[in-house]
């Protein structure tokens, strides 16, 4: 009997783990692969007779938003060890058709993917965080995932921390030795990242190992039907109280910690806001607001036919902390979550306008994010700003207004007209902007209107939009304010003329930078500006002045342009252009 462990990846253009286990937990192989032949060809020889084999990857997709039955379960009993899933539906790209990677690697090793089928060939899906909590007794999740703000040193010594765990379960290999010592010895986050595949496919194994030898102590997910995750089973359950008394005390506790919410939701808007500008999104605003103890005391205390809706009102009170970004366009508000779900982990993803589009109705739309931001949870609503425009009108009416019966089917139908015109209206501005991109922002009234003027030397913001819309056709707007803050950047370069900025730009290998950014969206014309200046002119770029509050994210972006850097049109680590 072999026990398999694929730590599967979501796309072939990142490598993915794979690792066996005997029966008696010694290691046999462990590996990083890339697409799905070198996957089926690196595990042939350990797949053929009787197996169980632990993906760490969604093998079921049947819901068209928001997170499958097993995920929101899991995340139930495991997000306050910052364990929480990614949501899957069939909205996203990798999952459409319900379509999933997984459940195609398992078709070609001819496995079983019913995790209560109990036959020798079969496929489970795992997910290593829940099952590290468990086996390991750890009570928040280990952070040897690459993630803002997390240096080389906390990543190196929290793998090498699950490493060491691991190795008190599993017998260990000279590949795992090579392992460890290339984690000891890296000196770039890249190597860090093939290694913890591999270790993570080796926790894959192990679960698979698990679930076989201790049904027991197992516990599933969902189904087969919606998907089902399998991981080792949390021990503990709450103590039995009265609901008043449950209130009580999770108000007093949210009360005790109110101002530290407070402060929590103010740095999530500095954070979701630094993400997008970042990435280059444009959009109207970002807001945010911490939920007041009285109103977190109405919620707690709800009921549904005698029943409390909120068992644990401390945990399942997820509008605690919340952040509103208002964008102009629809095909912004799928930007800015893909932003978000680059940066940080994404507990749970619901499009509401979608569902209520699946219905067959008009009336709701926004997309509600739950971010996992080191444990705490933070709602984040993105809509546009016809959308938000709707929804705070309707719940003006409907909910702090009052409506007399005999209008309330009347107000309904002509909400719904509403919606329907706005939506409308939203797909025209989206089409409006498609096919205005490239053109001059200064020819569009209002769109670039702060000027320099007098004796400063910066470019004129104007002229700067329109030089860039030439310069890069196919991005995005930018911000107003951007153009001003780049121009900002430009002076302190030494440069103060279209002309001159010119010159620069023909030194930036645009291709070479666009393919090793990733861009997994058109960002705006002053974010692919900032990219070609720190191409040209490296170290030099990040030092400057105005650039102080975000050097850290100026070298995370300057170490992807090296790490992928060929001998060619490469970009010199001493800060010029090779």
């Amino acid at each position: 009997m072999h026990y398999v462990g694929i730590d599967l990846a979501w796309g072939e253009k990142r490598p993915t783990g794979i690792a066996v286990l005997d029966a008696d937990a010694r290691l046999l192989h462990v590996d990083a692969v890339q697409d799905d032949d070198e996957i089926v060809a690196g595990l042939a020889a350990y797949v053929e007779g009787e197996c169980v084999v632990g993906i760490d990857a969604p093998l079921v997709v049947t819901n068209p938003t928001g997170s499958r039955p097993a995920e929101q379960q899991l995340s139930a009993d495991f997000r306050r060890h910052d364990a929480g899933t990614h949501p899957s539906n069939t909205g996203k790209r990798e999952f459409e058709g319900g379509r999933t990677r997984g459940a195609r690697v398992a078709k070609r090793m001819k496995l079983d993917l019913d995790p209560r089928s109990g036959r020798r060939r079969r496929a489970i899906e795992v997910y290593p965080h829940a099952a590290t909590i468990v086996l390991f007794g750890l009570d928040k999740v280990l952070k040897y995932k690459q993630k803002t703000g997390r240096d080389l040193e906390l990543l190196r010594s929290e793998l090498l921390a699950l490493m060491t765990h691991v190795e008190t379960i599993v017998t260990v290999s000279e590949q795992w030795v090579v392992l460890r010592t290339a984690v000891e010895d890296a000196v770039r986050k890249a190597q860090l990242r093939r290694v913890e595949d591999q270790v993570d496919a080796v926790v894959c194994a192990y679960v698979a190992l698990f679930a076989d030898r201790h049904p027991e102590r197992t516990t599933i997910y969902g189904d087969a039907a919606t998907g089902a995750i399998v991981t080792p089973t949390k021990q503990g359950t709450p103590s039995a109280r009265s609901h008043a008394d449950v209130v009580r005390d999770a108000v007093r506790a949210y009360g005790a910690a109110h101002a530290d919410l407070v402060r929590a939701g103010d740095d999530a808007v500095r954070l979701v806001q630094g993400f997008l500008d970042e990435a280059g999104i444009n959009y109207l605003s970002v807001t945010g607001r911490t939920k007041s103890v009285a109103s977190f005391a109405e919620k707690a205390a709800r009921t549904a036919g005698g029943r409390p809706l909120y068992d644990e009102p401390l945990r399942m009170i997820t509008d605690q902390v919340g952040v509103r970004v208002i964008t102009y366009v629809a095909h912004d508000v799928a930007a800015v979550a893909d932003v978000l779900a680059e940066q940080v982990t994404i507990t749970d993803d619901r499009d509401l306008g979608r569902e209520t589009a699946s219905e067959g109705r008009f009336g709701y739309a926004s997309r509600h994010l739950m971010l996992d931001l080191d444990g705490q949870v933070v709602q984040v609503q993105v809509r546009t700003v016809l959308q938000h425009a709707w929804a705070e009108f309707e719940h003006d009416i409907r909910y702090k207004g009052s409506v007399p019966d005999e209008h309330a089917s009347e107000f309904d139908r002509r909400f719904t007209l509403a919606a329907g015109l706005l939506e409308l209206a939203d797909r025209e501005f989206g089409e409006i902007r498609d096919r205005l991109r490239g053109i001059a922002p200064m020819t569009i009234t209002g769109t670039v209107t702060d000027t320099v003027g007098g004796d400063d030397p910066r470019l004129d913001t104007r002229e700067l939009a329109a030089f860039l819309a030439g310069q890069f056709s196919d991005a995005e707007w930018s911000r107003t304010d951007h153009y001003g803050w780049i121009g900002g950047l430009l002076l302190e370069l030494g440069i103060t003329s279209l002309d001159e900025l010119g010159d620069v730009l023909r030194e930036a290998d645009e291709p070479a930078i666009a393919e090793r950014m990733g861009y997994r969206h058109p960002p705006g014309a002053v974010r692919r500006l900032d990219d070609a200046l720190l191409w040209v002119f490296g170290a030099r770029y990040v030092a400057l002045h105005g650039n102080a509050h975000r050097r850290p994210l100026l070298e995370q972006r300057r170490e992807r342009m090296q790490a992928q850097a060929g001998s060619a049109g490469s970009l010199d680590p001493t800060g010029g252009a090779a």
